[in-house]
């Protein structure tokens, strides 16, 4: 293999070198610093280098898991690793270094990546847009102009140019598959507890956020949920279970799903023309592959859905606050950007009973869009409702803040649904629009069956690739 090839091979294809000895894990480290020198000027999608720290891993036994010798990128955000610091994207909650690393880090770890620093996140991960005054916007390799999505488009940046070919990812309302969608890659949300939450991940009480990664191929995704989604010891949270191998799910025949697909919003408002073409096209193509295709949307009473998900998660925000500022020893004061501090404000004047109303009222609706499922085997829609906005056209440190709030919504009006029911949710970068942006798919599947998706996605790449495309800023 040539150094200036690495770009070319995915994260498992990379191992294989490493193993076959046809290259070293320090020159596969090398390969990826170069290229995060080079890109991340015009990205900003990696705000912590560790450099020195991943050569000398990569000079040193590694493990021989499925990942040896692979770069790795994490997210700046509820992750530790030990001796690095976690900013949370923000001014007031930097940790100047962490002690020890999370349950997932070790796994990340044994299966056998090489850390090499941290990717662009906004601040406490809210918005689904990469920018915040602590650590600056983050921008899509597709167009810098555009956003890379949020929050983890630092992540997506670095995989979409070739920096690394997968890298960690956290999804609380939709930040592993919009980032996907923004930045043309694999983002798979797990369902609720396939992967570690840790001991000490008091905000992931609510258990909307998940982690996992994203990726340039659907076999790099399915095998690190292999490598990192088995039982956590001491866990209070039933497992889901799986039938075999994700890795051995992307190869095999899907067989003939029950599919139902819909451009609805939860509001009502119309998706961008290109959007509803883009989705009405991936239907047409998936009856032609002998599925079971029929358009119907999820009807729901959405506008109390989402009230209960606001004072849900905006209590859980002011709890986790409260926590910060016991361990800080004084408020927040500028030193939190304009999202924070509405949360934060709000969150503390929502009584215990507001609180569980909402959490009875999420686990009542909840059941109602589970019970779709029991109708069909994946339910279609698009990630976005746009393609991805101009960075400044979508600012949340600028813009009116119920500006901000309009265009958000018409922004990214799919993904949180499945946060609250924990289903498993995957975006696929199927299409291109006009203007040479991803325009991606989204495909939810049964609680605890990432299997089918899989499966479903291993056909969508023969059948559709996307591979060979690449973005301007690229290797």
């Amino acid at each position: 293999m040539q150094l200036s090839d690495y770009s070319e091979y995915d994260a498992l294809a990379l191992a294989e070198l490493v193993r076959s000895r046809q290259v070293t894990a320090l020159e596969l480290v090398d390969a990826a610093i170069e290229r995060i020198e080079r890109h991340n000027p015009a990205l900003n999608a990696v705000v912590h280098n560790a450099f020195e720290e991943a050569r000398q891993t990569a000079k040193g036994a590694l493990p021989d898991g499925p990942f040896k010798g692979v770069p790795f990128l994490i997210k700046d955000l509820g992750q530790r690793v030990s001796g690095w610091p976690r900013t949370s994207a923000s001014v007031y909650a930097e940790v100047k270094a962490d002690r020890d690393d999370s349950e997932l880090v070790r796994r990340y770890r044994a299966a056998g990546l090489v850390l090499a620093g941290k990717t662009n996140t906004p601040e406490f991960g809210i918005p689904g847009v990469t920018q915040s005054e602590r650590l600056g916007a983050c921008r899509n390799p597709w167009n810098p102009d555009h956003i890379s999505g949020g929050s983890s488009g630092g992540a997506a940046a670095a995989v979409a140019s070739g920096m690394v070919p997968v890298a960690h990812a956290s999804d609380g309302l939709g930040s592993i598959r919009i980032p996907a969608a923004c930045c043309g890659l694999v983002g798979m949300k797990p369902t609720r507890d396939r992967n570690p939450n840790g001991g000490e991940d008091s905000d992931r009480a609510i258990g909307f956020s998940v982690d996992h990664v994203v990726s340039r191929t659907v076999r790099d995704s399915a095998a690190m949920l292999d490598a990192t989604g088995y039982p956590e010891p001491a866990s209070p949270y039933a497992y889901p279970k799986k039938e075999r191998p994700y890795l051995e799910e992307v190869g095999r025949a899907p067989g003939r799903l029950k599919i139902f697909w819909s451009a609805q919003t939860p509001s009502g408002r119309p998706v961008a023309p290109e959007m509803a073409a883009a989705t009405e096209r991936t239907a047409e193509h998936l009856a032609k592959l002998g599925h079971d295709v029929r358009e119907q949307a999820i009807t729901l009473d959405w506008r109390t859905f989402y009230r209960a998900q606001a004072v849900v998660s905006g209590s859980n925000f002011a709890a986790g606050m409260a926590r910060m500022v016991q361990e800080i020893g004084r408020e927040p004061g500028s030193d939190i950007g304009p999202l924070a501090r509405r949360g934060y404000d709000r969150g503390r004047e929502i009584t215990g009973q507001q609180a569980m109303w909402g959490w009875q009222q999420l686990r009542l609706m909840g059941r109602m869009v589970l019970a779709v499922f029991e109708e069909c085997d994946v339910y279609l829609s698009p990630v976005l409702g746009t393609e991805p906005p101009k960075v400044d056209w979508l600012d949340p440190l600028s813009l009116d803040i119920k500006e901000y709030d309009k265009r958000s919504a018409a922004t990214f009006p799919f993904t949180p649904a499945f946060n609250i029911t924990g289903q498993p949710s995957l975006s696929l970068p199927l299409w291109q629009s006009d203007n040479n942006l991803p325009l991606a798919m989204m495909f939810t599947g049964r609680y605890g069956d990432e299997g089918t998706l899989y499966r479903l996605a291993g056909q969508l790449e023969k059948e559709l690739p996307w591979k060979d495309r690449r973005p301007p800023i690229w290797n």
